[in-house]
């Protein structure tokens, strides 16, 4: 979809600030002590499992709910005491909660004619051509395909120029096609119209592609955020490892090193990490690397002080996707071992059953604040989002 420019929708967003915000429910604390600031301008993604409070945390900053503590700061005004209707925000919701006896026309101006807005007509037009949608103004919502459904409500949310954009998990109800389609639409649409959008999700792909900034909850505070490849190639937590794509991670403890790397010991093995890439350097600790960044071998590597080299193991499960094959690899200490591997040559590098030795580059190696993991609640996680991961690339 190419975004053409419009006038009507270059006022930029406002700053968002959350500032000491608690929510407590009886006998549940949903969110405790959350400081936020989200610029001006940008395209900014909550990402967490269901209950970690990204959900609650948006509720807040609509309105529909009140802190049990703290402020909400909206282009350095408070808004805390302000009910949702006196709040310069709108929301795009997953059901998109377009008016089906209205034509979409009508659905987009619903809301310029309430606040008796000059030229309400002409204004829906305009948002319906920044989401190419003007030439279906007289249908009704039912004669849309779901897509267009979604368009048609971020069209009657950008209408009202709101300071600030909700949406929350606006494309969960799509297919897997038309959610990758959608995914770089909001985001030509979010540089074009220049608002501050705050976007809520449990799908990881979604906030990596779309958001400049990415906030990783879990259980009430942000475990990590920054830039979406900074928080892959870089997590700080055994949970922001695992949430935010896969992670093979080894339980060492540290046993030297120099200015610039860490030594650490797993079994016997030495494994090293660049200290620039470790959030710790002394006792017990984790280390972890990506599952593509790892090379499967059926014949021990050299010894190099570049490349990090960990094995035998034993290959359990070897899933051809196309693109790349993921091998599951048992190896003693850690458990279960994902390897993604580039489909560059015909047939599988490994066998079920065989033998191998995984090995990658030193520089790849990152680690964790946590002391410790639990390697067998591992293991079974990293089993179970494989088979997740391919299902989903089955859609």
């Amino acid at each position: 979809m190419t975004v053409a420019a419009h006038s009507d929708f270059a006022e930029s967003g406002a700053d968002l600030e959350l500032v000491g915000i608690s929510k407590r429910f009886p006998g549940f604390t949903a969110i405790e002590r959350l400081d936020l600031t989200i610029p001006a301008g940008s395209f900014f993604a909550l990402l967490g499992p269901s209950g970690c409070g990204k959900t609650t945390t948006l509720r807040l900053v609509a309105g529909l709910e009140d802190p049990t503590e703290g402020k909400i700061l909206l282009g350095g005004k408070d808004v805390t005491g302000l009910t949702p209707h006196r709040r310069p925000v709108n929301t795009v919701f997953q059901s998109y909660a377009l008016f089906p006896h209205m034509s979409v026309l009508e659905n987009v101006a619903f809301g310029l004619r309430r606040r008796r807005i000059g030229d309400a007509v002409g204004k829906a037009h305009e948002a319906l051509k920044l989401v190419e949608l003007d030439h279906v103004a007289d249908r009704k919502p039912a004669q849309l395909s779901g897509g267009q459904q979604q368009r048609v409500a971020l069209a009657r949310a950008v209408v009202n120029r709101p300071a600030l954009l909700l949406l929350d998990e606006p494309l969960g109800a799509l297919d897997l096609k038309l959610r990758r389609q959608m995914q770089q639409e909001l985001k030509q649409i979010q540089q074009e119209v220049g608002l501050t959008f705050l976007h809520v999700t449990h799908d990881q792909e979604e906030a990596m592609t779309m958001a400049d900034t990415v906030a990783v909850m879990n259980q009430g505070r942000i475990e990590q955020m920054g830039a979406p490849e900074e928080l892959y190639e870089l997590p700080r937590t055994v949970f922001v490892a695992n949430f935010l794509g896969q992670s093979n991670l080894f339980p060492v403890e540290v046993a030297g090193g120099t200015d610039q790397v860490i030594h650490t010991d797993f079994l016997g093995t030495r494994i090293s990490v660049p200290r620039s890439r470790s959030e710790r350097d002394s006792g017990a600790i984790t280390v972890g690397v990506r599952p593509e960044k790892l090379t499967l071998s059926k014949h021990e590597p050299e010894a190099d002080a570049t490349r990090n080299v960990v094995g035998p193991g034993r290959v359990t499960d070897v899933s051809f996707i196309g693109v790349s094959t993921q091998y599951t690899v048992d190896l003693p200490g850690t458990g279960a071992v994902q390897v993604f591997a580039q489909n560059l040559q015909a047939g599988p590098t490994a066998a079920l059953g065989d033998e191998v030795w995984l090995s990658w580059h030193v520089e790849h190696t990152f680690g964790l604040a946590d002391d410790r993991l639990d390697t067998g609640a591992l293991s079974s996680d990293l089993s179970t989002r494989a088979i997740a991961s391919r299902a989903a690339l089955a859609e």
